[in-house]
């Protein structure tokens, strides 16, 4: 449903998109138990998110940081991103990878899901947004969890297979199999992911929860 009344969300939300990008609980310190593991995945995830986030910017697509707040309701976008690029901490090359630019939106989450008790939906509603692509950690909890919140709004899905990461690697496999068959998500990797026709499709078929589309390239 499209914004009546303040259509510009008093001149914060420029940007207009059938089709946004997510990044999930990027700014993230991996200072917690079993990150051991996650940091080799996270690592060439982000070099793949990176990549996407640079085709979507060129694409006109906007960029949504969506990060937890890890218990602290004293954070922000700034604190955050300061302590793991400042501080001697395992996520500190994965920030690196993918600091938020001066253009991209950021909201703060309380618990696994992007949309429990946060300004997500007000955000998309004003942007316009319909489809997702959803990215981030950890595949299996918060990725999952985004994506079911999504689902249930009626939202198409595109969750790429290579820009997810998990302490598990069997386990990060599962939830995306999980999120293709009953989330109808297309996990096509991100560098066969052709975002230009994605917004294409977005625009002509907005009808949410289509299992036949398919953003591949051909």
């Amino acid at each position: 449903m499209k914004p009546i009344n303040n259509p510009n969300l008093h001149g914060m939300v420029p940007d207009k998109s059938d089709v946004a990008l997510i990044l999930l609980d990027i700014i993230n310190d991996l200072e917690f138990e079993g990150a051991e593991q996650l940091i080799e995945y996270a690592l060439p995830m982000a070099d793949k998110i990176a990549a996407l986030k640079r085709r979507a910017r060129e694409a006109g697509i906007p960029v949504i940081y969506v990060n937890d707040n890890y218990g602290r309701w004293q954070s922000d976008l700034s604190k955050l991103v300061k302590h793991c690029l400042e501080d001697d901490v395992r996520g500190r090359p994965v920030v690196e990878r993918l600091k938020p630019g001066e253009d991209d939106y950021f909201v703060l989450k309380p618990k696994h899901s992007g949309f429990f008790s946060t300004t997500l939906d007000v955000l998309l509603n004003y942007l316009q947004a319909r489809t997702l692509i959803i990215t981030g950690i950890a595949g299996n909890i918060c990725v999952l969890y985004t994506a079911n919140d999504a689902y249930m709004r009626d939202m198409n899905l595109v969750v790429p297979s290579d820009c997810t990461a998990s302490n598990d690697k069997e386990d990060n496999d599962y939830a995306l199999k999980q999120m293709q068959k009953f989330l109808k998500a297309d996990i096509t990797p991100s560098d066969r992911l052709d975002v230009e026709a994605l917004k294409r499709r977005a625009a002509e078929e907005p009808s949410p929860n289509n299992p036949s589309r398919q953003f591949a390239e051909r």
